[in-house]
């Protein structure tokens, strides 16, 4: 592994790389996929004690034991920010505090020590500063922050791990799904389940990611962007796509599944909520039927990577619907409030906005 690199030897790499031009991607052409940067953070920490001092240092392989926990039993969660570039040239975070409580709560579920909110959202900051020539120009993207926190320490028997590793790593990105800006056409899925009662689908476990891979590989190759699961209990009602919450409008009321054991509560999700009982929308938070889905007016999707999606059909058990688009949809109302916010055109009344001090080490 390499070693650690000290402030003062990092500021004078930094300078002398800020120095260059630019990195060289295609900015227009950017888009979601993993472009390894400079630098990473790492901090450990044992099975009893609490996490302390980090590092920066280069980017690369991690060494694991072929008995670490995360490996042989998936001990494992981890996270998803960005940070953007803005025309004034701040670099800013948001809500950053969110990802660090969900964190939190997911640790606890799965029996591991956290870091606190502060020392998540510092290790963040001097992530992206020690990255801060891979950021996209405005508009153009952003650095998407992946925090890890991994059981490393070893195990043979069924146990927590003795010891952990807190990872960031972070790549230059921007669209998400190759439609671009185009409405998205989703397959519900119902023979495989995401996830169930008592499980860890609240929380941001690596084991939930897996498991999709099949029911997204199949979607996808027959076309659609994405795969929509339904409750693991039923079958009747929508719950969330691989990686992104689903919003459904009707008479211009917006329905969005409960986060109560088996959807992830997402920092956009819970943000495109806020902004639209702002925009004086009435907001419940319930069950979806699938049939009220293929009955919206509209429907959308969430999350930090693809960030509001307009979604522009589903498809169930063979029925294809498709819904009309206008220029009054309610999601583009949402998301313009959401991007105005982050860009600093819109004042930021709900203090969601870190701005990073680019003069700090």
């Amino acid at each position: 592994m390499a070693p650690a690199i000290s402030s003062m030897t990092l500021d004078s790499r930094q300078e002398a790389k800020d120095m260059k031009e630019q990195v060289e991607i295609d900015w227009e052409n950017l888009g979601f996929g993993l472009t390894p940067t400079d630098y990473m953070y790492m901090m450990k920490c044992k099975k009893e004690d609490e996490f302390s001092q980090g590092h920066i240092l280069p980017y690369g392989n991690i060494e694991l034991s072929p008995a670490s926990v995360v490996l042989n039993y998936g001990q494992g969660l981890f996270e998803g920010l960005k940070a953007y570039r803005r025309e004034d040239g701040k670099l800013v975070l948001f809500r950053p505090d969110q990802n660090a409580l969900r964190l939190q709560i997911g640790a606890e579920r799965m029996c591991m020590p956290s870091p606190s909110v502060n020392q998540f959202i510092d290790a963040v900051k001097e992530t992206v500063l020690a990255n801060k020539r891979w950021i996209p120009p405005p508009g153009k993207g952003a650095l998407y922050i992946r925090p890890l926190l991994i059981g490393t320490g070893s195990s043979l028997g069924i146990s927590p791990a003795p010891e952990y590793t807190f990872i960031i790593y972070a790549s230059p990105v921007n669209k998400y799904f190759k439609e671009g800006s185009a409405p998205l056409s989703l397959y519900v899925e119902d023979e495989f389940d995401r996830a169930s009662r008592g499980g860890v689908g609240c929380v941001k476990s690596i084991t939930n990611y897996g498991q999709a891979l099949k029911p997204l590989t199949r979607a996808k190759s027959r076309g659609f962007s994405d795969v929509l699961f339904l409750d693991s209990a039923t079958g009747k009602y929508i719950e969330e796509a691989s990686a992104a919450n689903v919003f459904v409008v009707k008479d211009k009321k917006i329905y969005t599944a409960p986060t109560k054991g088996t959807i992830l509560p997402g920092v956009t999700r819970n943000s495109i909520i806020e902004i639209a009982c702002d925009h004086g929308y009435e907001v419940e938070e319930r069950m979806v039927e699938v049939d009220e889905l293929l009955s919206a007016d509209e429907a959308f999707c969430t999350g930090t990577a693809v960030v509001v999606a307009r979604i522009g059909s589903v498809t169930y058990q063979g029925k294809r619907v498709e819904y009309q688009a206008d220029n009054n949809l309610v999601y583009k109302k949402l998301l313009s409030t959401y991007l105005g916010i982050q860009k600093g055109e819109i004042e930021d009344k709900k203090g969601w906005i870190v701005e990073i001090n680019q003069g700090s080490s």
